[in-house]
């Protein structure tokens, strides 16, 4: 059968109509694309599940083999060089051939099925991201900051900041405030305080929201993220209320993958999510917090219509699962439709729809691999798991998202906002609905992006490592 490139270099040992073979990852070719008959495609779907399915899956998504589903092509890509493959076979890797089983047609039949039959979407990374940066004049807003986390502004000028270690900044023209009674956080590896938003009633409903990697006891090591809102008086939270805790059982000594963002939705609802804490099996156990994207009611009541809310022994507020590590989330104020952005392991960091009830497949699928290099998984796609809208290969880090919804940009208004770690990047992601169209790069070499938003003044703010940013146009 057709071998296919993954994207990173291995060794791939799997079984062939009896025989053994063997892949070693190589440059890709560019795919052709060909459209054959239907009656061609269901002959070669016969042809596929009697010699190919056992290893390369049922649905072409793959299994002790790579996967037929997608176009990352090792040994050529054209009608002619699979023809080529499935006939002659590859001696060096122990490919067998088949034109002594298949009779006249039969190839090309099971090429038609290759190119049409799967049922499968799989998702190209993106490529030739092209730079406005240009365009952009870069300015310190605010600086002498501690690794901020996350900001939202509440009036012109005025803004909250939470800093990694557990201070909430209030910043009033000119002036730092640190707001006391805080709780206490689990500041360690990748956690800490993280992000801050204002109730969708703001300023006549003057809750703030916290998420944060709480301690299971005071000074204790396992921790998971809570949710918490509270006001600001005198410099100062009170009125503190638990949004989201997690069961005592579940809390886990990892240092890492907490998520957590805030966002709400038309009907102010509040979603947040929680990474799978390193701990990937979890995420697609609907028992444990971890691995999800959560709703709940602003006070922390449960959503009647929630999609798990019948189910015995799982979380209530899972409103979809299978994420890995979700550090951007936000509610398109014009569609109402939920993107987050989702850190992949070596690779595969996606762009998702997130939709009620839904598997978004970590870690049973995956564009990415293990950070060692070796095999994560062979599937990129499995029936029952969610794709995402784009993704980025080799990982980008992605981390914050906004809708951008100012005046001083107007052509990019209603276009995601996304930011890169890795790459210290800004990229403006236009959409059509749930749809991806087309990305671009606003921001880079500045320091590591963990957030961004749109000011009062229509300007891009982002939080770096020490210091918030100010995007104007130049």
């Amino acid at each position: 059968m057709v071998l296919k490139r993954f994207l990173f270099s291995s060794v791939w040992t799997f079984a062939l109509g009896g025989l053994v073979a063997c892949q070693a990852a190589g440059t890709p070719l560019t795919a052709q694309t060909s459209t054959y008959d239907a009656a061609n495609v269901k002959i070669g779907s016969e042809i596929y599940q009697d010699l190919c399915a056992s290893c390369h899956g049922r649905d072409l998504e793959g299994g002790s083999a790579p996967s037929l589903a997608d176009d990352n092509w090792e040994y050529g890509s054209s009608d002619a060089e699979i023809l080529s493959v499935i006939n002659e076979g590859i001696d060096d890797v122990g490919m067998p051939g088949f034109k002594d089983a298949l009779q006249a047609g039969q190839a090309k039949a099971l090429l038609s099925y290759i190119r049409n039959g799967s049922t499968l979407q799989t998702t190209p990374p993106v490529s030739d991201v092209p730079s406005l940066t240009d365009t952009v004049n870069v300015q310190t807003w605010l600086d002498n900051l501690e690794s901020p986390w996350g900001i939202v502004f509440t009036g012109p000028n005025q803004a909250l900041i939470t800093e990694k270690s557990g201070t909430l900044v209030y910043y009033n023209n000119g002036t730092r405030v640190d707001i006391a009674n805080l709780p206490a956080v689990n500041d360690g590896g990748q956690g800490g305080l993280m992000d801050v938003a204002l109730d969708p009633n703001w300023p006549s409903e003057d809750w703030i929201y916290l998420s944060f990697s709480h301690p299971k006891t005071p000074g204790s090591k396992p921790a998971m993220t809570k949710v918490i809102r509270a006001k600001i008086r005198q410099n100062a939270l009170e009125d503190i209320q638990t949004v989201f805790q997690a069961r005592a059982e579940d809390y886990v000594n990892t240092r890492f993958h907490f998520g957590s963002r805030i966002t709400f939705d038309a009907a102010g609802r509040l979603y947040f999510s929680i990474g799978d804490r390193g701990i990937k099996e979890q995420a697609q156990d609907i028992t444990k917090p971890n691995g999800k994207i959560h709703r709940v009611n602003r006070d922390g009541s449960i959503p009647a219509d929630n999609p798990f809310v019948e189910t015995d022994g799982a979380y209530a507020s899972i409103f979809s699962y299978g994420n890995r590590n979700p550090q951007g989330l936000v509610v398109h104020p014009d569609t109402d439709v939920l993107w987050e952005t989702e850190h992949g392991p070596k690779g595969g960091d996606e762009l998702n729809v997130i939709q009620s009830g839904k598997n978004y497949g970590w870690p049973e699928i995956s564009y990415g691999r293990n950070y060692n290099g070796t095999v994560l998984t062979p599937y990129t796609a499995k029936p029952g798991m969610e794709q995402p809208i784009s993704q980025w290969t080799p990982s980008i880090a992605v981390c914050g998202l906004d809708v951008y919804t100012g005046d001083l940009f107007p052509s990019w208004k209603g276009r995601l906002l996304a930011g890169a770690l890795a790459y210290q990047q800004v990229r403006l992601i236009d959409i059509d609905g749930r749809s991806y169209k087309n990305q671009a790069i606003i921001l880079k070499d500045k320091g590591r992006v963990r957030d961004i938003t749109t000011g009062p003044d229509g300007a891009i703010y982002v939080a770096v490592e020490d210091k918030i940013l100010r995007l104007s146009p130049k």
